[in-house]
């Protein structure tokens, strides 16, 4: 959960808790105050059905009670004595308060009784008349306590949900600064120089404008990296280009074959490097590409330099792609098995959500606890390959950064029939 949805949920909880506890203590002093009223109009009412019933001769007493019956009261008279009532305490209160009003009926033997332990909502009794005989009673609460609670608890939840989506959406409004700082940070990492509009609290405002200047210092120093970078690779390539000039008119075959050789090498060092460390803008958009026809070519253009590539795959596959970057971590990745392995396979296919680009050499692979080592800039495994390795160990790494921007994997796999596998997976969505 989000941090709007956490706030939002403690200001819910605590809102609804506020009216709840609330409305139960007012529930609680309006039960009071209704059962002092309703002590007082059931003595009213014994009163005078008492007077009434004594008034009257034994034969007409039944009558006169179902007159004194009221949707409120039942009223019955009985000339028999009644079994000994249970005991309620919890009305004893109410008792109190009716002989208070009605010190008349002190000597009446009033008692009273819930009709079960789980219904408040009807009370009986009964009360001796002079001669002996006995009125009973039954009140009709009219509904229990807890049904009308929870009613009012329902009701003052009404203004308390309002009140509590209220304050969600000042917050979420609030906390959207927060939310444009979290997308702009991760632009960043892609090379995006993104400028976060100052809004919201002091803080907020304070902790965007930090940002936003860390933000300029971090790609002023990686421009000026990448400009110093492209300056000494053009200042390098001055005396090498000399030198193959000058080479051209050596006479030694031998000694100019050499030297060759090494001037090519430092310029494939060079071309590594600004490759490598050439910023992290994105130096290439991507665009609707036929992969199978991007690979295809590299592979020809090996198989016209007598190496031994082959490819198997499809004749066309188009998908997004940046088609320079790819070309050349593919170029790489069969250089790499040419040069351990005499010998690159290269094949292409679709998987359920990605397409596969296949390598395989049969070379010595790689000790499987340095799979992760090789595609770190400037990794060397010489104890475990050949020992005439070229260049800066720069190669893997440039492959697992452009497969990288194509938001793709590398895995490099020691395949069970000896060899080294490199598999670049690229998502299709």
């Amino acid at each position: 959960m989000g941090l709007v949805g956490r706030l939002f949920v403690i200001l819910l909880l605590t809102v609804t808790l506020e009216f709840a506890v609330g409305t139960l203590v007012y529930e609680r002093a309006s039960h009071f105050s209704l059962q002092d009223d309703e002590a007082r109009r059931l003595a009213e009412h014994l009163v005078i059905a008492r007077k009434l019933l004594s008034e009257q001769p034994p034969e007409e007493r039944r009558a006169l009670s179902v007159q004194l019956t009221t949707d409120r009261y039942d009223v019955h008279w009985t000339p028999v004595s009644p079994p000994p009532p249970p005991l309620a305490p919890e009305l004893e209160r109410m008792r109190r308060q009716i002989l208070t009003w009605e010190p008349s009926l002190e000597r009446s033997r009033l008692w009273l009784r819930l009709t079960s332990p789980a219904r408040v909502a009807e009370i009986n009794g009964g009360l001796i008349l002079p001669d002996g005989s006995w009125l009973y009673f039954g009140m009709h609460h009219g509904g229990g306590k807890w049904t009308f609670a929870l009613g009012r608890v329902g009701l003052a939840l009404i203004p308390a949900v309002a009140l509590a989506l209220a304050g969600g959406i000042l917050i979420r409004r609030t906390l959207g600064p927060l939310r444009d700082l979290t997308r702009a940070t991760e632009q960043i990492g892609l090379g995006a120089e993104v400028e976060v509009d100052e809004a919201g609290s002091n803080d907020v405002r304070n902790l965007i404008r930090a940002f936003n200047a860390m933000q300029k210092r971090l790609h002023r120093l990686i421009n000026e990296r990448t400009e110093t970078l492209a300056a000494v690779g053009h200042d390098l390539r001055t005396p090498l280009s000399r030198l193959q000039l000058r080479l051209d008119n050596l006479r030694d075959d031998e000694a100019r074959e050499a030297m060759a050789g090494d001037v090519a090498e430092m310029d494939e060092m060079i071309d590594s490097l600004l490759a490598f460390l050439g910023g992290e803008k994105d130096p290439e958009p991507a665009v609707r590409t036929d992969l199978a026809v991007s690979v295809a070519t590299v592979v020809d253009a090996f198989q016209d330099q007598n190496k031994d590539v082959t490819y198997s795959g499809p004749d066309h596959l188009e998908m997004q792609a940046r088609p320079l970057s790819l070309r050349r971590a593919i170029v790489n990745l069969i250089e790499n098995a040419l040069h351990y392995g005499h010998r690159a396979r290269v094949s292409l296919g679709r998987c359920s959500d990605a397409v596969l680009i296949r390598i395989d050499d049969d070379g010595p692979g790689i000790p499987a606890d340095r799979l992760e080592e090789v595609l770190r800039p400037f990794a060397r495994l010489d104890e475990s390959r050949q020992r005439n390795t070229r260049g800066l160990g720069l190669g893997l790494a440039i492959v697992d950064k452009a497969v990288r921007r194509e938001e793709g994997t590398l895995s490099l796999i020691n395949r069970p029939e000896g060899g080294l596998r490199a598999e670049i997976r690229l998502p299709t969505a």
